[in-house]
Parts: structure tokens; C-alpha cells; sequence
């Protein structure tokens, strides 16, 4: 039987989601638990593998084990697994299915703190402590949204495509501002990077023109700066 686990966690207090040998990830602690509970290896597939301090207020992984009350399994993690991640909700779904092959679209958030500095949210929001102007915000948006070549924004080497659709809005509230990232899919370190360079422009050490060339370089070197991981969420996966 193939189950389906929506799960939430603070991403500061684990070594990224995916498992690395003698570190603490999020993947480990819910095989470990999962592997109890049934008494078995149970081998898990999250939909996304968020990187060292990124946090998922919504993030999936499917796991095959035999037959148990949604209920009561969803129970048994919580009270076995460490305090930084809950399990929302279990399905059953089909054999078929795939958390990571049968994405439609994912969402993430960025949170920049450009007001005083915060050291109680140094771990959930970037500490830039700087403002940044709705002008360069929006002219940032125009260049980075829609179709483009990311190969200049990731460090995943020799993939075949490196196209990506991108949906990039803002918000600010409270001197926070909230970047939304949207898309089918996202390369490793893409929003970090593209953050970083919001970044980079706003401190004048790169100008908005540069966007496009950094877009036909097709280089990593001619971006920047990668941002931190403290201010980025998995906010949503969509089926």
C-alpha cells in the first residue's frame, strides 16, 4: 500500500531534508520512525529535497508499507518524531503514484526582513535590515518572471533542460518582504540565487541591466551571490 505524508518542519534545525550519512535530516528522522512502527526498513520519496535551514510549512513523500489506520499512523510519527516536524495528514493514493514525478506546480516563499534586526527570527527570516525600493522590486519582478534559461541560477550540472516557467510576485507587511516563487519545477539553488542577486543590485555591487546578461551567460560565476537558507519555504505542492 502506498502512502501519502503532508508534513511541516523547521528546517534550522536539520541538515537539509534529504539523507546525508551523520547528519540529521528530515528524510532520516521520518524513516527511522516509520521503520519502527512497521518493523521494517521502510525507504521514503519526498517531493522536494529543501537544502540546509530551508523550512516546509507544506512538503510531501510517499512510502510503501502494509496496511494501517491513517489515523493512528499519523499519531504514532507525531509522538515518536523529533518536535521540529508534524505530519499534517496521511493518504492512501494509488501504486502509481509519485511525489516527486507527479507534481504539477510548487510554491515557494522568501521572507527578507528589511527593518531593525531581529535576533529572534535571525533562523526564519533573512536579516538584510535594509529597504529595498518598490521601483527596482518591480523592475526585478518584469526581468526574472516567465520563460528563461536558469542555468546561470543553479549549480546542478548537466541537466538536460534548464528552462523553467517562472511566476514571481511580492508583498510587503511590516517591513517583511515576501517573495512567492512559483513553478513546475525549481533547480538547486535557483531562488537563492535569484534572491541573492536581488540583493546584489540593491547594494549596488550589480545593475538591473545585468539580468539579461547574466541570463545569456548561461554561468553561474556571473550571478552572484547565493542567499541564505533561513528566509526560504516550501510553501506548497500542488497535484
Amino acid at each position: 500500500m502506498r502512502y501519502l505524508v503532508n508534513l511541516s518542519y523547521d528546517g534550522s534545525k536539520f541538515y537539509g531534508y534529504q539523507i546525508q550519512k551523520g547528519k540529521k535530516t528530515v528524510e532520516g528522522e521520518l524513516e527511522k520512525v516509520l521503520s519502527k512502527i512497521f518493523n521494517k526498513k521502510i525507504n521514503t520519496i519526498g517531493a522536494s529535497r529543501t537544502d540546509k535551514d530551508v523550512h516546509a510549512l507544506s512538503q510531501y513523500c510517499h512510502f510503501d508499507a502494509d496496511k494501517m489506520d491513517l489515523n493512528r499512523l499519523a499519531h504514532s510519527m507525531n509522538s515518536m518524531l523529533d518536535e521540529s516536524i508534524y505530519i499534517k495528514k496521511i493518504l492512501k493514493v494509488d501504486d502509481k503514484f509519485h511525489s516527486r514525478f507527479s507534481v504539477i506546480k510548487k510554491e515557494y516563499i522568501y521572507k527578507i526582513n528589511m527593518g531593525e534586526y531581529n535576533p529572534i527570527e535571525k533562523d526564519y527570516v533573512l536579516q538584510y535590515n535594509k529597504k529595498i525600493n518598490k521601483k527596482l522590486l518591480d523592475e526585478f519582478i518584469f526581468k526574472m518572471s516567465g520563460i528563461h534559461n536558469f542555468r546561470s541560477f543553479t549549480s546542478d550540472k548537466d541537466k538536460d533542460n534548464y528552462q523553467r516557467d517562472l511566476v514571481l510576485t511580492y508583498k510587503i507587511q511590516n517591513n517583511i518582504l515576501y517573495l512567492t516563487f512559483k513553478s513546475s519545477g525549481f533547480l538547486r539553488y535557483m531562488i537563492r540565487n535569484i534572491v541573492g542577486l536581488l540583493l546584489d543590485i540593491n547594494d549596488n555591487k550589480k545593475n538591473i541591466s545585468d539580468i539579461d546578461k547574466i541570463f545569456q551567460s548561461e554561468n553561474r560565476c556571473s550571478c552572484g551571490k547565493c542567499a541564505s537558507g533561513c528566509g526560504l519555504y516550501l510553501k506548497d505542492i500542488y497535484y
